[in-house]
């Protein structure tokens, strides 16, 4: 099975932007192949990759569902759905990328989670890493989506309520009696790379490992605003020289 690391943290921490980072990182350092998974319903990891998806497992499943496909004679249904949902994959230079996406059904999403947690232990086996970037909370590893679990990086930004969620998604990794080799958590736009005393107390009352401090990085929001991939940020930038720190932790 692949090596598996799952991003997870509350939203708007930037979880996203380090999950394409670290899959950026890998695949240049020719450790792929590498499966790049956007788990989020809200997808926007391809934004950061540089990719474009032309379907997702979602807009796949409503096309389907909805008869807006006409099958081959002499093809079932389900033989079919798997062809088609295949095209979910882009395949890009040293990773693919698989995207979630969701129907339009409103309220529980859960099909397209079973049909995500299916493509996965369908493809896992055929890379070295697979990077997950999931949506808030721990749904997709609490549910089971994922096969297996070797690094969970907690991803907060440096606010105490960052932390505070954080450290309540720790504990639900404890109830739940999830096994991983290595979890962290990873702190993101920080001023100037730095922690205030009171959130470095936040952090140790909630038992929280720190192994990575990402600074604010004002090229992310200029590359942002201009529409253009992170993972094209210069090698000597802070936000990827830091994230280049994170993963000799992640490969040790």
């Amino acid at each position: 099975m692949a090596y598996t690391i799952a991003v997870a943290g509350k939203g708007g921490t930037g979880k996203t932007t380090i999950s394409g980072l670290i899959v950026d990182y890998l695949s240049k350092l020719g450790k792929g192949p590498v499966l790049a998974v956007d788990a989020d319903a809200n997808s926007n990891l391809n934004e950061v990759l540089g990719v474009e998806v032309e379907a997702t497992l979602g807009e796949l499943r409503e096309e389907i569902a909805k008869g807006q496909e006409d099958i081959p004679a002499g093809m079932a249904k389900q033989e079919y759905a798997e062809f088609k949902f295949s095209e979910a994959l882009a395949e890009m230079d040293g990773y693919d990328l698989l995207v979630m996406g969701r129907d339009q059904g409103q309220g529980c999403y859960c099909f397209v989670n079973g049909l995500l947690q299916t493509q996965i232990m369908k493809y896992a086996g055929r890379y070295a890493y697979m990077v997950v970037d999931n949506e808030a909370g721990m749904e997709h590893i609490s549910r089971g989506i994922l096969p297996q679990v070797d690094v969970i990086l907690l991803v907060s930004d440096c606010s105490t309520r960052g932390i505070q969620a954080v450290g309540r998604i720790k504990e639900l990794i404890g109830s739940l009696g999830l096994k991983y080799k290595k979890l962290g958590l990873v702190v993101n736009l920080a001023p100037s790379g730095e922690l205030a005393e009171g959130i470095k107390a936040e952090i140790k009352k909630h038992g929280l490992e720190l192994i990575a401090v990402i600074p604010r990085d004002e090229a992310v929001y200029s590359y942002d605003s201009a529409g253009r991939p992170l993972v094209q940020l210069p090698q000597d930038s802070a936000v990827k020289k830091a994230v280049a720190g994170l993963m000799k932790y992640i490969l040790d």
